[in-house]
């Protein structure tokens, strides 16, 4: 249906987004006002519209400061205190098949690695590795949802949204404070 030329069109979907300092750069964090729908880096923001635009279809962006639970529990994770991203409420869109592989990578423990298919095989789709790979790769709520865990079936870090280097930093991150580290 077309929009009614006496009122404005607006999108359906209301979002914010607010910019967060990081080690590894800034990151956008987009919410609905409750829950996390993105996460991606400054950098990547052309991925973020058109992932948004894929998962949402319409909607806006107002820049302003989103929910202290994503950006206090970012804050913790990068001191530290890497179960801090588990208490950030997600809202992710995708499809039914998606979700279940987003859904399975936020109990990786921090600190360790699969492989693709080895995700699959948890899934029940032992032969999907490549599926599995591809749902990892359209996650839209990075670190918190921590796609950065999976790596190739040779253990090499593989694809990451954010670049490979942010995957390596974020695994020698969650390995250095995994293990009982204290950084003084």
């Amino acid at each position: 249906m077309a929009p009614s030329l006496s009122r404005p069109w607006s999108p359906s979907l209301q979002l914010l987004l607010d910019r967060v300092a990081s080690p590894i750069g800034t990151i956008l964090l987009v919410s609905d006002g409750e829950a996390l729908r993105a996460l991606f880096f400054e950098d990547h923001e052309p991925r973020m519209h058109r992932q948004l635009q894929r998962l949402y279809g319409a909607y806006a962006l107002t820049p302003a400061e989103g929910p202290a639970a994503p950006r206090e529990a970012l804050d913790a994770y990068f001191a530290g205190d890497l179960a801090a991203l588990d208490r950030v409420p997600v809202q992710t869109g995708g499809t039914e098949f998606q979700r279940r592989v987003w859904a399975a990578l936020r109990p990786i423990p921090p600190g360790t690695t699969t492989t693709y298919g080895r995700l699959a095989a948890e899934l029940g789709r032992a032969s999907a590795s490549r599926a599995v790979g591809f749902a990892n790769g359209a996650n839209p709520v990075s670190i918190v949802v921590p796609c950065h865990r999976v790596v190739g079936a040779d253990a090499s870090l593989t694809g990451y949204g954010g670049g490979l280097e942010r995957k390596a930093w974020l695994l020698d991150h969650e390995r250095r404070y995994a293990s009982g580290a204290v950084l003084i």
